[in-house]
């Protein structure tokens, strides 16, 4: 019976031990991200977006072709990088981590060149703002507070960027995307 609490009580002085190691790795800050490689944790690149709007038609309020929103980040390459035969998790801070994930994360492939990444997505009828961007499929679990640990199910190579859906965000118009890239 001794030996029964004493293991007992050692495990309860370990748990807080696990605990830290999980809030050392989540975000400080809602819409950050960090890139856990190994033992190894990098914030992701955090750029905001230089959007362009083309104007969709509409028929009695009714749109009939979708207005397109052009994103575009300065540089050709971001600092932040994994390869693609790594096993290297997201770890995405959202506003609370009840929602599921597909509502709240979106993981796209950008379009780079030497000196600018694009992406373009669609608001269409019912106002998706996904619609147009080359999605990337992950699984995703709950980590510490509000967190998500995100695992990518296909790696290809490529620029990425992260786009956290935030309803408490007060400036709808500035969009914040945390990049990354993963090499061969």
């Amino acid at each position: 019976m001794k030996k029964i609490i004493l293991s007992l009580l050692a495990c309860i002085a370990i748990m807080p031990l696990f605990a830290q190691e999980e809030a050392k790795n989540e975000p400080e800050f809602v819409g950050q991200v960090n890139l856990i490689q190994g033992e190894q944790v990098t914030p992701l690149e955090r750029k905001y977006v230089k959007t362009e709007n083309t104007e969709g038609k509409s028929i009695a309020g009714i749109s009939v072709k979708s207005a397109k929103t052009k994103i575009e980040l300065d540089g050709g390459k971001s600092p932040v990088r994994a390869s693609e035969s790594d096993n290297f998790h997201l770890i995405v801070r959202a506003p609370s981590n009840e929602a599921d994930p597909i509502t709240v994360i979106n993981i796209f492939k950008l379009k780079d060149s030497k000196k600018k990444r694009k992406a373009a997505a669609e608001l269409g009828t019912f106002g998706s703002n996904t619609e147009g961007l080359d999605l990337l499929n992950y699984t995703a679990k709950r980590y510490g507070k509000s967190s998500y640990l995100i695992t990518l199910m296909e790696k290809p190579a490529g620029e990425y960027g992260i786009i956290v859906n935030n309803p408490d965000s007060k400036d709808k118009k500035r969009v914040l995307v945390s990049c990354f890239g993963i090499d061969l």
